[in-house]
C-alpha cells in the first residue's frame, strides 16, 4: 500500500501578475521537495511554468490595472473564470491555491470549496484596511489563508478564518546586511557622497502626481546640502520618458535616471524619498531611512478617507504599529516638509535602521517552505 505522503498530488494554482508568479514558483518548488510525484495545473507565468505548471492560458490575460481597463475586459475575465472553475471541477485537484488576484480568485475558491475541493489563498487582500466585509466571503470560500505579514494573520484569527503567517519572500531574499559600495560601483557613484534615492512609483499616474514634487524636494535639499547626489529608478521606458520630461527644464540638477535597478538604488543610497507601496517594504529590508509621500485625485482621496480603517499608509509603519516613518499625504506633501524630514534622516537615521532590522528578522521565515508545509498539513500530509 502506498503511503499518503507518497501518493501523486495534483495542485491547481492561479496567479495573475509577475509578483504572484514569483510566489507561485517558490511554493511549487517547496511542494515538490516534499512530494516528488506532483502535477501542477492552472494559470501562471514563466517562473511557474519552469517549475512544471501547465498553464491553460497566458497569465498576462489576468494582469489588468485600473477600473476602466477592468470594465473593458470584464466579459473575457468572467468567461475565463467560468471555464477555469469547470475545468478544475472536472480535474478534481487535491487543492486549489489562488495567489493574490483576490477579485478573480476568491470566487473560484468559493465555488471549488462548495464542490468539495480544498482551497488556499496565498497573499491576503487588504481587508484589514478597507472593504472589511470581504472577510466573510473569504471565510466561506477558503480553507486556509497564507499571509505575508503578521498583523494580517491576527486580523483573520479575530474573524475565525484558518490562517498561517508564512513571512515575506523578499525578507528571505534580501540579506540582513548590505554593503552599499558594490552598488555604488555599479552605478558609478562616489563612495564618499551622500546619495538620496527618489522612488515616485512605477505607474504613470503615480509619477505624474509625485515626480515633479520629488524633484522639487531634491532642489530644496540641494540648497541645504549642495554636494548631495540623487538617483531615480525608472520602472520602464515609459516612466524614463516621463521622468526625463520632468527633469528637462533643470538639466544641472545632480539627478541620474536609472533603467530599473530599484534594488541597486536602494542598496547604494543613504536615504529614500518614496511613494507608499510595496517599495517601502524593500527600502525597509535594505535598512534605508525613508520618508513616504502619496497623492491621489481629490475625489479618490475623499472616498478612501471614508473607507480606509488603517491609521498608516506605509508598510513599515503598519508592521511597527507606530509612526516610525514620516508620512505626508495630499497637501501635506510639500517640498519643504519632505525636505526637512529627509534632512533629519540624513543627519541621523539610526532609529529607523534599528527597527527595520528587527522587522526584517520578524519577516524572515523561509516563506515558500512554510507555505508548502501549511498546504501539506491541510491535505493531511504534513
Amino acid at each position: 500500500m502506498i503511503e499518503p505522503s507518497q501518493q501523486p498530488l495534483k495542485v491547481a494554482l492561479v496567479a495573475g501578475e509577475a509578483s504572484g508568479d514569483i510566489l507561485g514558483a517558490g511554493l511549487m518548488q517547496a511542494l515538490r521537495s516534499h512530494c516528488p510525484q506532483i502535477e501542477f495545473i492552472g494559470v501562471g507565468g514563466p517562473l511557474m511554468e519552469a517549475q512544471g505548471l501547465t498553464s491553460y492560458f497566458p497569465m498576462e490575460r489576468l494582469s489588468i490595472m485600473g477600473l476602466v481597463e477592468v470594465l473593458g475586459r470584464l466579459p473575457e475575465l468572467l468567461a475565463r473564470r467560468k471555464r477555469l472553475i469547470a475545468t478544475f471541477k472536472e480535474q478534481r485537484p487535491d487543492v486549489f491555491i489562488g495567489i493574490d488576484a483576490p477579485d478573480f480568485n476568491l470566487n473560484i475558491e468559493l465555488q471549488l470549496r462548495e464542490a468539495g475541493i480544498k482551497t488556499v489563498h496565498y497573499v491576503s487582500p487588504s481587508v484589514w484596511a478597507w472593504r472589511q466585509k470581504r472577510v466573510f466571503k473569504i471565510r466561506q470560500g477558503c480553507d486556509l489563508m497564507l499571509t505575508l505579514l503578521p498583523f494580517e494573520a491576527q486580523f483573520y484569527q479575530e474573524h475565525q478564518v484558518p490562517v498561517l503567517f508564512v513571512g515575506h519572500p523578499l525578507a528571505d531574499s534580501v540579506a540582513m546586511e548590505n554593503d552599499p559600495l558594490p552598488a555604488r560601483e555599479r552605478l558609478a557613484l562616489p563612495a564618499d557622497a551622500q546619495v538620496v534615492a527618489l522612488l515616485p512609483g512605477s505607474r504613470g499616474g503615480e509619477v505624474a502626481k509625485l515626480g515633479a514634487l520629488f524633484v522639487e524636494t531634491a532642489r530644496y535639499l540641494l540648497a541645504e546640502k549642495p554636494h548631495l547626489r540623487f538617483i531615480i529608478p525608472a520602472a520602464n521606458a515609459a516612466r524614463r520618458e516621463q521622468l526625463a520630461a520632468i527633469l528637462a527644464p533643470m538639466p544641472n540638477l545632480p539627478i541620474e535616471i536609472l533603467d530599473g535597478q530599484s534594488q541597486t538604488a536602494l542598496q547604494a543610497c543613504d536615504a529614500v524619498l518614496i511613494a507608499s507601496g510595496t517599495a517601502t517594504l524593500e527600502a525597509m529590508l535594505f535598512k534605508k531611512p525613508m520618508v513616504v509621500a502619496y497623492k491621489l485625485a481629490p475625489l479618490s482621496h475623499w472616498l478612501l478617507k471614508k473607507m480606509v480603517k488603517s491609521p498608516y499608509i506605509s508598510l513599515p509603519n503598519l508592521l511597527a504599529a507606530e509612526m516610525l516613518v514620516p508620512e505626508f499625504i495630499q497637501d501635506a506633501a510639500t517640498p519643504e516638509a519632505l525636505g526637512e524630514a529627509l534632512l533629519e534622516q540624513l543627519r541621523d537615521g539610526s532609529q529607523q535602521i534599528q527597527r527595520f532590522a528587527e522587522l526584517h528578522e520578524s519577516l524572515r521565515c523561509d516563506a515558500s517552505e512554510r507555505a508548502a508545509q501549511g498546504v501539506l498539513a491541510l491535505l493531511g500530509r504534513g
